[in-house]
């Protein structure tokens, strides 16, 4: 490890569904002067209970977590305006490195790969960093559309049928203030200033992929 040790740690909590791994991973991150573990977990609904009353700055999930899932759990969490980042530590193989970047995770860490790994992924999520070894990031971000989370997609597909906000508050039961959060991201992700140019954009892209 180069360099000086933060002065600050890192706050960190914890989930897995694995004993083993929650206890290495916990005793790993106990040890290490760079990082301050708040709480760990077995499930996703005991990570959500526990960042609701202790806020943290990483959040390092197994992605099959029992019984939200991954998936959802970062979902949940997009929600609440002081979540943690999170950092999914999963297999590399497949979908899933993909998936958690869909879903809106910050970081991907191979299970398979060095602990040092993960660790070094934590410090710079921290610092606002996206981390994902396994895919090909520069090409993911010549379409916008991909770094949309799965709720931004299904909001943006709803827009597109011309549906008004005080609309999309009750297709996806959310207030309308979550709605004007969830547009606000959206349109910052694909680089346009109102829900006409959203619109025009998510047509001009499905044309660009074959679906006119």
């Amino acid at each position: 490890m180069n360099g000086k040790p933060q002065e600050r740690r890192v706050t960190v909590m914890l989930a897995d569904s694995n004993p083993l791994v929650l206890t290495a991973m916990s005793d790993i991150l106990d040890r290490d002067p760079r990082f301050s573990l708040v709480a760990t977990s077995a499930t996703a609904e005991g990570f959500l209970g526990a960042v609701m009353r202790m806020p943290v700055q990483v959040g390092i999930i197994d992605w099959n977590l029992p019984a939200l899932g991954g998936a959802k759990l970062i979902e949940v969490l997009r929600e609440q305006p002081d979540a943690p980042r999170l950092v999914v530590y999963g297999d590399e193989a497949g979908e899933t490195p993909r998936k958690a970047m869909g879903a809106g995770a910050a970081g991907f860490a191979s299970r398979s790969g060095p602990v040092d790994t993960l660790l070094e992924t934590c410090l710079a999520v921290a610092q606002g960093q996206m981390v994902f070894p396994f895919l090909d990031v520069r090409k993911l971000q010549q379409d916008p559309i991909e770094q949309l989370s799965r709720r931004e997609r299904a909001l943006l597909e709803a827009l597109s049928t011309g549906m008004t906000n005080r609309e999309l508050a009750k297709e996806f039961k959310i207030s309308a203030n979550t709605v004007k959060f969830h547009l606000s991201n959206l349109f910052e992700k694909l680089s346009v200033k109102n829900r006409t140019q959203a619109i025009a954009f998510y047509y001009a892209n499905r044309a660009a992929k074959g679906g006119q």
